[in-house]
């Protein structure tokens, strides 16, 4: 397992894209497997300006690229817990795609038991309920070169990159190690979460259709909700204004019932 746990905080910091200071909740985003904070710089402009976004940056990409990965989820949160701290000041929600939504739920049930804090509403965005199994194929195992085609297949990553030998070389160690986290998940079954959780899906999602969307209603005695947009797994970007007006509605109605 490639872990660091003395990581130095400041290559892990939460990245403000706009800074919003009259904002009365914060959305912390987390990226899905290979991907990095730059997702969700456009967002803020799309959201209202009672929320402030805060995005995710996770090991091993950005300013950490030469860093050691995190392969174990239970490794990851605790370094990640620590850095998100300072932006859990104020009413806070999560928002994660795939490997993020992961992300976002073990780290909302870390805070629960560490901190006693919650979020108000959890988003969680083309990624099977946690305790279903992943019965999908280990792929991280695989050799580069079906490894880049498996890529291929999920279409998460840009044909330029993947025709690139040289950036590949320098991105497939974090993507490899994303997957593992992912591969190797296991669910310790605790007290569901009280909060709101609102499940996004694609709709030509092949591998986490709505059943298994669905089945988020699982982990929470707070309200729940199903919204299924258009597009295979990557509908956070084909589907991106539909399922950004759908966030930005929820975001409001949240900050309006606030104290």
């Amino acid at each position: 397992m490639m872990i660091n746990p003395a990581m130095p905080r400041s290559s892990l910091r939460p990245i403000f894209p706009k800074v919003q200071s009259k904002a009365r909740m914060r959305l912390l985003c987390f990226p899905y497997a290979g991907g990095n904070h730059m997702i969700f710089r456009l967002w803020q402009n799309q959201l209202p300006d009672s929320v402030e976004l805060c995005a995710i940056r996770l090991p091993g990409r950005g300013a950490s690229v030469h860093e050691p990965h995190f392969t174990r989820m239970e490794s990851l949160i605790p370094v990640v817990a620590e850095t998100i701290l300072p932006a859990c000041d104020k009413p806070f929600a999560f928002f994660g795609h795939s490997m993020g939504a992961m992300v976002a739920f073990e780290m909302a049930r870390h805070l629960r038991r560490e901190k006693g804090l919650e979020p108000v509403q959890l988003f969680v965005s083309g990624r099977r309920a946690p305790h279903l199994p992943d019965t999908d194929q280990r792929t991280y195992e695989l050799p580069d070169a079906k490894f880049i085609e498996e890529l291929r297949r999920i279409k998460g990553t840009p044909d330029e990159v993947l025709s690139n030998p040289e950036l590949m070389q320098m991105i497939i160690p974090t993507i490899r190690a994303d997957f593992e986290v992912c591969h190797t998940y296991q669910w310790i079954p605790e007290k569901p979460l009280s909060c709101r959780i609102v499940a996004y899906g694609g709709l030509g999602d092949e591998e986490e259709d709505k059943k298994k969307i669905e089945a988020w209603r699982e982990v929470t005695t707070g309200p729940f909700s199903v919204r299924m947009f258009p597009g295979d797994h990557f509908f956070i970007h084909t589907s991106e204004a539909l399922l950004l007006r759908a966030l930005a509605k929820d975001l409001y109605q949240i900050v309006s019932g606030l104290n």
